[in-house]
């Protein structure tokens, strides 16, 4: 049975994000059983994913939720302790995207500041699983998303369950429609 859901933010994003709130909504309405967690994730990748593990540690039953890098950090939690997750619209090579952003950094809901260095690149390489868990994933993808190149995940999980969408953009439009789905997947009933 599961008991919490830890939903994973992106880059520059937050708790408040849109997806965030609504799958919030949604457990609270559908399964209040659930526990929802969505810490607001430390800016540099070693820190995030030591406040990540220490979450994931302390809980018992948990699925996960990552959205655009949150996915990326989802894909190496799957791996590290055999979790399910759903991942919207996920980073695969963030290391490659980010280094277009080298420099500091708002994010846009706290207004806090932060810098990407080259060891913030090299930390989120070292995080790349190469080794996909097949039946561990539900793949969320929109053709539409401006941010991200759908087809690397695709590719990458190609293997899993992937569900493309024609259209939509990076923040995947209708996302609320598609959380039966997510449910189903990830075993909440």
């Amino acid at each position: 049975m599961i008991e919490n859901v830890l939903y994973i933010h992106g880059f520059n994003s937050s708790p408040l994000s849109l997806k965030a709130q609504q799958t919030k909504t949604y457990l609270n309405e559908h399964y209040p059983n659930i526990a929802f967690h969505c810490p607001q994730l430390l800016n540099q990748p070693k820190a995030a994913i030591a406040q990540l593990d220490e979450i994931i540690t302390q809980l018992s039953n948990v699925t996960l939720i990552g959205s655009s890098l949150g996915g990326y950090f989802s894909t190496y939690f799957v791996e590290k302790y055999k979790l399910s997750a759903v991942l919207v619209n996920p980073a695969v090579r963030p290391y490659e995207l980010l280094t277009d952003l080298l420099g500091e950094q708002t994010n846009p809901y706290t207004n806090e500041t932060f810098v990407i260095e080259s060891s913030f690149i090299n930390d989120l390489k070292q995080l790349e699983q190469d080794k996909i868990t097949k039946n561990c994933y539900q793949v969320m993808v929109q053709t539409g998303d401006e941010v991200l190149d759908y087809r690397q995940a695709t590719e990458k999980y190609q293997a899993c369950k992937v569900l493309l969408q024609q259209g939509g953009d990076h923040s995947f439009v209708n996302y609320e429609k598609m959380l039966p789905e997510i449910a189903t997947f990830l075993r909440w009933g």
